[in-house]
């Protein structure tokens, strides 16, 4: 399928062999994440880099702009994760996660990839769902999650030099790099393309 998002003017295509339910109304978009996929190239060049999370893209309007939603995962496994992602190709990529940790609870995660990814821990949530919401100012790119859907403190500002802006995809990913699977769940799904003034104010 090629649902229209909540909120978004623009449609957004599935990976192959992915199955993305839009619900009645528009109020969320919901998948399954495939057993053992996930987006990831190892900075030490040990594991293989994996491409085969479940994913679902548009191209991203010109300018600045904000996506966010509210992210709820049936967590299962370590590092089960429902994400916002930023995409120009298999190396240059960004992350937003809501994961399962090794230590047993939820987290705030952003990878990015430039040539190879890093990872980077920001917050524990205490529960089963946090929003979260990518924008773009500029050439640049700020990551920001939300115990409330209100406050909104920083998790990350960054670039990745090396894309070009016409490249860009944004959208949605669930993985499941270790488990069987997870059910992910992105809803009060919203796009604008007003410019985020303030990175540090909570806004």
């Amino acid at each position: 399928m090629t649902p229209d998002a909540p909120s978004k003017p623009f449609r957004l295509v599935p990976s192959p062999g992915s199955d993305w339910n839009l619900e009645p109304g528009g109020g969320s978009i919901s998948t399954t994440a495939h057993p053992r996929s996930d987006v990831f190239v190892d900075p030490a060049g040990v594991a293989a880099p994996k491409h085969d999370a479940v994913t679902l893209l548009a191209p991203a309007p010109e300018g600045d702009f904000q996506l966010s939603a509210r992210v709820t995962v049936d967590f299962a496994a370590d590092f089960d994760a429902g994400v916002l992602v930023l995409w120009f190709d298999e190396t240059h990529w960004g992350k937003l996660c809501f994961e399962y940790s090794p230590a047993g609870e939820p987290m705030v995660v952003s990878v990015v990839c430039r040539g190879v990814a890093d990872d980077s821990n920001a917050f524990a949530v205490a529960g089963d769902a946090v929003w979260l919401r990518a924008s773009r100012i500029d050439g640049a790119f700020a990551y920001h999650a939300s115990l409330d859907g209100k406050t909104w403190p920083m998790v990350r500002y960054f670039a990745i030099p090396e894309g070009s802006p016409a490249d860009l995809r944004i959208g949605f990913l669930a993985q499941s790099p270790v488990g069987e699977g997870c059910r992910v769940t992105f809803d009060e799904v919203a796009f604008t393309d007003v410019r985020l003034e303030n990175l540090r104010d909570g806004s």
